[in-house]
Parts: structure tokens; sequence; C-alpha cells
């Protein structure tokens, strides 16, 4: 009995107390510290404040524990896995590939996506093959990354291979470099090549340097897995969803336009988009939009084409149909004015009515494809949704079910049958790549948009799909010269 009182007083004096589990720590302190990196695969401000996947998706894994997020962004991926490392964090997500030797630092959830490593080169250089093939080109890699290990691994095959790891830069640095012709390889993860091949059309893929690799969250070491397991709970459970909506979200329309028409939207921007940039942010001001967004869907429709008039008898910048232009009052469907007026007032109008528990961004883009296709003909692709046991709210469940709308066993049971689905499901994905491409050329202090030479590797590839059937040019440079598109200052 002496005992046992003088243990207890003991603990009164010390500082003896329970031992608390770091998912307990996060939910005592209310916060869970993120360490992420500034990238357009993980996190970002864009033109509605903070997003980027490994940011949605570290929210929601916050929400559902009932916590703050707390982000630290942190200057690279193998900086935010240090801090996870030396639990100065709760949590590292910044694109992190789960390799061996990280594995032996730190503790990993499930996979969040994966990637493929890939070897980039300039076009109009000789595309290599495979390692061996390098001929001595100069290939860099950012330091401590997951790049560096793989190279590891490879020169065990490859004796000759050698590489620069750069200490200043991230990979997307290295990506404008090898753009501009003063690096000639670098070695990047499959997301953020599509990313940058819009912005960056000579950029193009040698080979794979690996097969799929799986990226996931980043934990401390411990005999403590708490967190880990939440968080490994989270992500196959009420995750699993998200995880695919969010994939749709921030890369489901990154390759819909190819370089070309990365090319020709720049190109266009100087040309045509500084006569009607006054009209889409005064349009957009009055309907309470993003004069980008406008300036995406008239691109999408008529390429900036006042005259633009489709087979189907469609016409001008908006691409409003008769019916639509007597409903808008619209008399002169080919001025540009009351055209952009008239889109603007439509899609506001589309917005407006859908149901109020739909958020963003999935409201804008579910209104994108009824701009495309018809309110009615969206709200039967949503009840077949919701009786296919999807989610008529969500953009993602929707557009898988749109292609249903071209086939008789399932427009048949629609109020309004046969619809284009697949060319709705295109239209918004070209509307979300151009807004996307727009705010990065308005807003950006990164180095501007690059043109293609026009050789014949080009030419035999300028196809470049209008809105519905409307055609439009290319601006292509004169063969004996490299157009270089400056970022306007918008």
């Amino acid at each position: 009995m002496a005992a046992l009182f003088s243990v207890a007083a003991a603990c009164s004096l010390t500082t003896c107390t329970p031992s608390v589990t770091a998912l307990e720590k996060v939910r005592m302190t209310g916060v869970l510290r993120v360490a992420t990196v500034n990238s357009p695969t993980s996190y970002f401000v864009g033109p509605d404040g903070a997003t980027g996947f490994d940011y949605d998706l570290a929210s929601g894994f916050a929400k559902q524990l009932g916590v703050e997020l707390r982000i630290e962004v942190v200057a690279s991926a193998p900086d935010a896995l240090e801090l996870a490392r030396l639990g100065k964090v709760d949590m590292a997500a910044a694109g992190l590939a789960v390799t061996p030797q990280r594995e032996a630092m730190v503790s990993f959830s499930p996979p969040v996506r994966s990637v493929v490593p890939q070897l980039v080169y300039r076009m109009g250089q000789k595309r290599p093959k495979s390692w061996e093939e390098l001929d001595g080109g100069r290939l860099a890699v950012p330091s401590r990354s997951a790049q560096t290990e793989l190279l590891a691994t490879r020169r065990k095959q490859y004796s000759g291979l050698k590489w620069e790891e750069v200490e200043e830069g991230d990979a997307e640095d290295l990506l404008e470099q090898v753009a501009d012709g003063n690096l000639d390889y670098t070695l990047v993860n499959s997301d953020l090549v599509s990313i940058n091949q819009r912005y960056y059309p000579k950029l193009r893929v040698a080979f794979a340097g690996a097969e799929s690799q799986p990226l996931a969250w980043a934990f401390p070491k411990s005999h403590d897995n708490s967190l880990t397991q939440a968080a490994a709970d989270y992500i196959t459970g009420a995750g699993k969803l998200e995880l695919a909506r969010l994939q749709d979200r921030h890369f489901g329309h990154i390759e819909a336009v190819d370089h070309v028409g990365a090319v020709a939207l720049a190109t266009h921007m100087q040309t045509r988009l500084p006569a009607y940039r006054k009209s889409f942010e005064a349009a957009a001001r009055k309907s309470k939009l993003d004069w980008r967004l406008l300036a995406a869907i008239a691109y999408q429709e008529s390429h900036w084409d006042s005259a633009a008039v489709s087979p189907t008898g469609v016409r001008g910048i908006m691409q409003l149909t008769m019916q639509t232009a007597l409903h808008l009052k619209v008399d002169d469907r080919e001025d540009p004015l009351q055209s952009i007026s008239g889109g603007a007032r439509y899609i506001r109008g589309i917005l407006n009515d859908l149901p109020e528990d739909i958020g963003e961004p999935d409201r804008t883009w579910l209104a994108l494809s009824a701009y495309n296709m018809g309110t009615a003909h969206l709200n039967d692709a949503r009840k077949l949704t919701q009786k296919l046991g999807g989610d008529p709210n969500r953009w993602l469940d929707v557009r898988n079910n749109l292609p249903l709308l071209t086939q008789p066993r399932w427009y048949r049971q629609t109020e309004h049958g046969y619809a284009r689905g697949r060319q709705a499901m295109e239209f918004v994905s070209n509307v979300r790549t151009y807004y996307d491409m727009l705010v990065w050329l308005s807003e950006s202090t990164s180095p501007p948009l690059q043109s293609v030479q026009a050789d014949s590797t080009l030419l035999d590839e300028q196809t470049i799909p209008a809105g519905g059937a409307v055609a439009a040019e290319v601006a292509i440079p004169d063969p004996s010269e490299v157009l270089r598109i400056r970022a306007p200052i918008l």
C-alpha cells in the first residue's frame, strides 16, 4: 500500500503523464500540420484560393479528423520529407514517390495516386530510345529526389550513365531548361510533363524511365502509427471516392489540348483576344463570372472568330443557336459585343438554375456541359447517374454517364432522348484546359509559352478541334522562323 502511495505521489510531483498518441495529439491541438510544396500537382493559390491535389485531399482528411489544416510550404519535396522524418510536422503531402530508401526513413500511407517517370527531351533533337542512346547528352534532375534513386539503379545496368543533381531549382525549372535548349534531358513524373507540355510545346517524352510509381503521404517513423493508420483508413475508406474525383478535378483534362493547340492559343491571345478582352471583362463583371472562363468558352467555340459559322447554323464568337439568341434577345449573333454578353448571361442562367447543393468546381463543369448540349440533356444525364448509383451533383459521376445519351438502350429511358454526350465531355475538358492556360498566361511570372517551328512534323499535326463543328485556322509561323510567343501582361 505504501509503495502504491509513493508511486502516485511521485507522479503528482513530476511530469509523469499518460502517453498521448500522435492521433490524439492532433485532435487535442485541433491542428493537422502538413508540409507541402508549391506545385501544380500539390499546392498552389488559384483564382478561387488554395487548391492542388495534395492540398484538397489533406483538407478532406483534416475535416474527417475534425481539425484545422495548417500548411507549411517548403522549397522541395525532399525538404517536406525531411520535416516529416524529424517529426516537425504531422505529415508531408508533396507528391512523394515511395522508394526503398525513403521507406527506411519514414512511414508511408497507402498510395494516393501513381505516376510514370519519363525522360524528356526537346523537339528537333534526336529522340533517344534507351539509356544507352543518351550519347553523353547533359541530363539533370533535382538533388535528393526519387529520380536520383532511380538513376542510381539504372547505372548498375548502364555503367556509362551520368547525370547532374541540381540543388537550386525544381523539376519544372529543368523542364523549362530542356524546352529552351539549355539542357538535353531531364527525368520528370508524367503528371508534370503533361501539364507543362501545354506551356512548353517543344517538350517531348523519349521513354519511360520506370514502371508506374506510387505517390503517398509521409509520416514520422515511430512505434506509434495511430495517425498513419487514420490516414490509411481515410484513403482506403471515405476518401476512396474523393481520390477519383480529385484525380479528375486536377488531372482529368490536362491532355485535352495538344502542343499545336497550345501554340495556337498563345498566338491568338496576341492577335485576336485584345479586340475582345474588354467585352469579356465587362460581361463577366455584370454576370459575376471570371472573364477568363468566358474567354475559354469562346475560344473553344470559335477560336475568338466573331464570324464563325458552324454547319448546323450556330454563329458568332460564343456560337449561340438561333433559339438561344432569341431567348437572350441577341439581335445579331455575329456582333461580338452582343454575342459575348449573351453567352455570359446564358452560362450565368445555367449556373443559377442548378440545384443549390451542387458545389464548386462541379457546378461550373456541369454548367459547361449544359452550355454545350442543353440543360434538358444535362438533367437527363443527372437522373441516369442517380439511377445507376452515382452522385448527380458530381461532375465525375455525371461525365462518366454522358456517353449513355448516345445509346438507344439508355436515351430511350430519358425525357429528352438522344444527345451528343461525348461531345459535351470533350467540350468541358477543352474549356477547362483553355481556362487553366489563360489563368497561367495572365498571372504567372514564369517564362512565356513557347511556340513551335513550323517544320514538316508540326504541319502534319496541325488539326485543332474547335467547339461543335466550327473550324478554326491555326496561326503557324513561317517555316524559316521560330516564333517565340511572349505572355502578354494581362
